[in-house]
């Protein structure tokens, strides 16, 4: 498996591959692939990064920036995280965020946030901080790494484009 920065040609699938693996998901609104494409037309999306095996394209993650009422910069939202159907639970979306968190790192970022289940991204350091909140999400479904001692403090809003419908 390689991973590594999306290209131009790479886009046509990504959208598909988004598409199919949101199509069951109980939280999804269907609109996972939508966001991909506004974030990347509107120039914040700052990590997009694809799985590729045998050269075929299985998975893809992007990272784009987040404010927080306090004012602290340099944060940035993981999501969304797709894997092909087919190609889930082998750890091929545990590579893409092993590898996205590194890049942030090394963009000198503060920190990620995600809407997620705590079970699974416990995992990566990801943890729920009650002084980080987001509105019309539950608690417990905000986590958060932060890469350094400082950790922000208020309320996480997405770029606007998480909130398109296509």
């Amino acid at each position: 498996m390689i991973i590594r920065t999306e290209k131009e040609s790479d886009i046509t699938k990504i959208f598909e591959i988004t598409k199919e693996a949101f199509k069951n998901h109980p939280y999804s609104q269907g609109t996972e692939q939508f966001i991909i494409d506004a974030l990347r037309r509107d120039g914040v999306l700052t990590i997009s990064l694809v799985a590729e095996i045998d050269g075929k394209i299985v998975g893809h993650i992007a990272f784009s920036p987040v404010t927080i009422s306090d004012g602290s910069s340099d944060w940035y939202g993981l999501g969304p995280v797709s894997v092909q159907p087919e190609f889930q639970r082998q750890g091929i979306g545990k590579a893409l965020i092993l590898e996205g968190l590194s890049r942030l790192k090394a963009l000198g970022a503060q920190g990620c946030i995600l809407v997620g289940d705590p079970a699974y991204y416990n995992q990566f350091g990801f943890k729920n901080f009650p002084n980080l909140t987001m509105k019309h999400v539950p608690q417990e479904n905000v986590l958060v790494l932060p890469f350094s001692e400082k950790i922000a403090s208020g309320v996480i809003e997405h770029h606007p484009d998480f909130f398109v419908k296509e």
